[in-house]
């Protein structure tokens, strides 16, 4: 039987004070890819922070990647991360420096030390992304897409038992959002790395099949849809 990722059951997420989602029972396995679904502001956003450890639990029980997120501090989120990939619609990536440098600086403050793993490894997590080397270049001489494969590369630098995408195709044309989901998939069942991917886009799921889970008035609506394996 595969292992648990994601255990959330009767978790209350809360922004600040107020209460996004109530009663969240959640479940992910090592290899599984989840899509979370709702409209723009139902909290898909929320749930991910919380299981990246940006907003705590408060209140139910949580455990991901074999930390409780219900005993999270400050010294302890950095070691929860370096068990996740996150991947953001906006890349977030330093755009004073390189590609091969914003990778650099994440393994750095990972605890990387060993320069030649790094150089190796950076160049393994470049060539899984298509971008061998591209390392050279700045993110604002990269495309939209291009920029977004980096972004997967870097979450990739730790060998992540669950990876967090948050709108990842949001910004990017039909062809790159294509492109972008086949990377992902093939991550997923290469790695057996788990996959939760907030998106309001629900043509994605029906090319690139996956778990279904539903965001709405304030509650999580798990295993709503269970869709054929992909067979691109």
């Amino acid at each position: 039987m595969s292992e648990k990722i994601v255990k959330l059951q009767d978790a209350q997420i809360y922004q600040g004070k107020a209460l996004v989602l109530h009663d969240v029972n959640l479940r992910v396995d090592e290899g599984e890819f989840v899509y979370l679904i709702g409209k723009t502001g139902t909290g898909k956003s929320s749930l991910l922070k919380t299981l990246y450890g940006e907003l705590y639990l408060k209140e139910g029980a949580g455990r991901v990647a074999g930390f409780d997120l219900t005993q999270l501090t400050w010294k302890t989120v950095p070691l929860l991360r370096r068990n996740l990939g996150i991947i953001f619609q906006d890349f977030q990536l330093l755009t004073d420096r390189s590609i091969y440098d914003n990778l650099l600086f994440v393994m750095k403050s990972t605890g990387w030390k060993n320069k030649k793993a790094i150089k190796e490894k950076i160049e393994s997590v470049l060539e899984e992304v298509h971008l061998s080397g591209k390392g050279y270049r700045r993110p604002y001489e990269m495309s939209g897409g291009e920029q977004q494969r980096v972004d997967i590369a870097r979450a990739l630098l730790n060998n992540p038992r669950l990876i967090l995408a948050d709108e990842p195709t949001g910004n990017l044309d039909p062809e790159t959002t294509d492109y972008i989901m086949q990377l992902l998939v093939n991550i997923c069942r290469a790695h057996q790395t788990a996959i939760i991917m907030a998106t309001h886009d629900y043509s994605i799921f029906q090319k690139f099949p996956g778990r279904i889970v539903k965001i709405e008035n304030g509650s999580v609506e798990d295993t709503v849809l269970e869709q054929p394996e992909n067979r691109q």
